[in-house]
């Protein structure tokens, strides 16, 4: 260790919290600082990302509702955040299913923390389970270097059962102020792109960049296919960069989802096994099948 430093503390350091009041009473949380990213891993949902800061600096959308731990409809309960898992039942809005699945509702079982002068990492499983139904176990694998900009989620999804199970699953990416602003623009080698309505299409010439925010205005989706699974977001007044990296050959899709609606101003770029409503299709896993997916987020500037 640095001979200046008396405890890592200093630079890095991981911590587990409880929240006490609100509605986030009883949310168990994970508070990781590597000397240049924040992040808060919300361990009672599935380990996603409640909220990355960049040199201190907000990166991800936290919407109106905040941290809920209650059990209520999705648009009151959704927090945004960094990341929210969609999957594995579901993604969108399908007759029969909550609206973007039930995964980011199960509790994850930490099995490792570790903190040293290198490396933070946080491992957890997280088991979508049923009596006559699935057995879907999935190791969540966070991993960030010290001092680094740069972090990494990895899953490995088995598939514990003897029967042969569908899945789906979303990486619901949520970009907010004041990294997001009008002068963000997506850049991506895209292939393909459809829009989701009629009203996204009427905007599809613009789809790649933000404007300013506006009172009451619908939000707009597309489904990307992309020739390399890459995806930058570039903020053009302030020089910083969002990189994300993901699993190309299992997320075949990315949904751009861009509210411009004052009060609920977001940009998510989401990779996806398979894109919504009409174009929905699982994919399948066969017992003691395992599936590898995930993605990295480098901040530059």
């Amino acid at each position: 260790m640095d001979k200046r430093i008396s405890n890592l503390a200093q630079v890095a350091s991981v911590n587990r919290m409880t929240c006490r009041d609100g509605k986030q009473k009883g949310l168990d949380l994970v508070y990781i600082h590597n000397g240049v990213l924040d992040i808060i891993l919300n361990e009672s949902k599935a380990l996603d990302i409640a909220q990355l800061k960049f040199k201190g600096e907000n990166v991800s959308f936290i919407s109106k509702n905040g941290l809920v731990a209650q059990s209520v409809p999705f648009l009151n309960a959704f927090n945004g955040g960094m990341l929210y898992t969609c999957g594995l039942d579901s993604v969108g809005g399908r007759d029969g299913y909550p609206l973007h699945g039930t995964f980011h509702n199960i509790p994850a079982n930490i099995t490792q923390i570790v903190c040293n002068e290198e490396q933070i990492s946080v491992t957890a499983e997280i088991k979508d389970t049923a009596l006559f139904g699935q057995n879907l176990i999935m190791k969540r694998t966070f991993t960030t270097n010290i001092a680094s900009n740069k972090f990494t989620l990895n899953d490995e999804l088995t598939n514990c059962g003897y029967n042969k199970e569908n899945y789906c699953l979303l990486y619901h990416i949520n970009l907010g102020y004041p990294f997001l602003d009008e002068s963000c623009i997506i850049k991506a080698d895209i292939k393909n792109t459809i829009p989701r309505t009629d009203w996204a299409a009427k905007h599809i010439s613009s789809c790649l960049q933000m404007q300013n925010p506006v009172d009451s205005i619908d939000e707009m989706c597309y489904f990307h296919e992309l020739n390399s699974p890459e995806i930058e977001v570039i903020n053009k007044q302030t020089k910083r960069k969002l990189k994300l990296n993901y699993y190309g050959d299992i997320l075949k899709y990315v949904v751009e989802w861009k509210s411009l609606a004052s009060g609920d101003y977001v940009l998510g770029i989401e990779p996806t096994t398979t894109m919504l409503d009409s174009y929905f299709k699982y994919n399948v896993l066969l017992p003691n099948q395992t599936v590898k997916m995930g993605f990295s987020i480098e901040m530059i500037g």
